[in-house]
């Protein structure tokens, strides 16, 4: 059996294009596999120098028709981004260039097209990166705000994978420490000295990662704070979205009701995503719509991390007697008095009503600039510090939480297990921490987890 078969890795070469679609002056043509060497000699004439761009008038293996001229690079396996041999053409990005070179590139015996996520999965197989790494790389060619970029990258090259291979080889030396009693049964000091020196290691990472799970700005910056602008109908919450989305994103209107479902749109404030939230206005539903309406808005301020409740200054009335809404542990609630402009000084029956809520008019603007300014230091202090926290995905919070809930049956019983059961309670949390980087069976993730690439990837 040969090595890509031991590996699961598939014998052909692939090559795909690995820069965006559409039109552009330079595309990118990534070939990995055993006749990838083979595919540049047939196309350029020759073979660079490995990792020295060859400038190369490019021609049809058959017809030799000449196809474009462009630059090649040649990185000979295993010291390349899959661990085989690998190749490059970049040429110029038009469709018909980009579509001739690939249907050259097919007519060579053993070259076929990549199945998005399949130059990742090669580098992953191949030890190139580890699980986590890759699926840093997948949130870095999805972000879209600079928060994003710097955990993303922060963990496509190594941060919790590191982080946790630390963990694990920890784990597997109280390991040690605890089967020497198995081992030496007959030594009487040496299965309780051994027993002791472990406890001490436990209860740090029990402690490292009961934090690690406490942390939830990861999965804030990746998948972005939510703030939901709540009211009663006809507040101005439609308006206000409008306003900070800079763009008409909802249906304004006098009428009562307008908003029947769940509007949604993304910010990015001081670098980090902010998933924006419209709810439908809370009252006693009209009809079964609204109700379906105003339950989901219930749902989401539920769930919101930052509830903007917008009440319509000129009401007058304070907004005590808002209808009431849960909010979730550690979420802000907010005051924002709209129409100020339609107001003038009244401020309604609450005497702190001035000092507790944020005046503005969405209409004219008037105030729009210092909310925008809270809510970019709220997201900033909310955030502080976010680049480098360790579990960002749901997957790793899993893992972890498992090895952690092992942790905590080993401490639990410390005085009471056997060495044998103690040290299986060790063996399993450092087998759920290798999940984390795949470094045990992980032929059931691979499939969630590159699906998430492109093709080319």
């Amino acid at each position: 059996m040969s090595a890509h078969q031991q590996s699961g890795i598939s014998p052909d070469t692939i090559a795909a294009v690995s820069t965006g679609g559409g039109r552009a002056a330079v595309a990118v043509i990534r070939v990995s596999g055993p006749q990838a060497g083979e595919a540049v000699r047939t196309l350029a004439g020759k073979l660079p120098e490995p990792r020295r761009a060859l400038l190369a008038k490019l021609r049809h293996p058959s017809s030799l028709e000449r196809l474009d001229e462009g630059l090649v690079l040649w990185f000979p396996g295993p010291a390349s981004a899959t661990g085989e041999d690998m190749a490059e053409f970049q040429v110029h990005g038009g469709r018909a260039v980009v579509a001739a070179v690939l249907g050259a590139l097919f007519a060579i015996p053993g070259v076929r097209p990549a199945e998005a996520g399949e130059f990742t999965r090669r580098g992953f197989l191949n030890g190139r990166m580890d699980l986590s790494a890759v699926e840093g790389l997948a949130d870095l060619i999805a972000a879209d705000t600079e928060g994003q970029r710097r955990l993303a990258f922060a963990h496509a090259f190594g941060h919790l994978g590191q982080r946790a291979e630390h963990w694990r080889m920890r784990l597997i030396r109280a390991m040690a420490l605890i089967e020497a009693g198995i081992d030496f049964p007959d030594e009487d000091d040496i299965p309780v000295e051994t027993r002791a020196a472990a406890r001490p290691e436990v209860e740090a990472l029990h402690a490292e990662l009961t934090a690690a799970l406490a942390d939830q700005r990861g999965g804030l910056v990746r998948e972005g704070a939510t703030i939901a602008i709540a009211g009663l109908p006809n507040a101005g919450k439609s308006s206000l979205m409008n306003a900070l989305a800079a763009r008409d994103v909802a249906i304004v209107s006098d009428e009562p009701g307008t908003t029947r479902d769940v509007l949604e749109v993304a910010l990015d404030l001081a670098g980090h995503r902010v998933a924006l939230i419209d709810t439908a206005g809370l009252r006693e539903a009209s009809g079964a719509v609204e109700a379906e309406g105003i339950r989901r808005a219930r749902a989401r301020i539920a769930g919101a991390d930052l509830v903007l409740w917008v009440h319509d200054a000129a009401a007058g009335p304070a907004p005590e007697a808002h209808p009431h809404i849960s909010v979730g542990e550690g979420a802000e609630f907010w005051l924002v008095a709209n129409k100020s402009d339609m107001a003038g000084e009244r401020r309604g029956n609450d005497p702190d009503w001035a000092e507790r809520a944020l005046r503005l008019s969405a209409r004219t603007g008037e105030g729009m600039a210092a909310l925008i300014d809270s809510l970019t230091e709220w997201t900033s202090v909310r955030l502080a510090g976010a680049e480098h926290p360790v579990l960002i995905r749901e997957r790793h919070r899993a893992a972890a939480g498992e090895a952690a809930d092992h942790l905590a049956q080993a401490l639990a019983g410390w005085d009471g297990l056997s060495d044998e059961l103690l040290a299986e309670e060790l063996r399993r949390a450092a087998h759920a921490i290798a999940r984390i980087t795949g470094r045990i069976d992980t032929d059931d993730l691979l499939d969630v987890v590159f699906r998430e690439f492109c093709i080319g990837k």
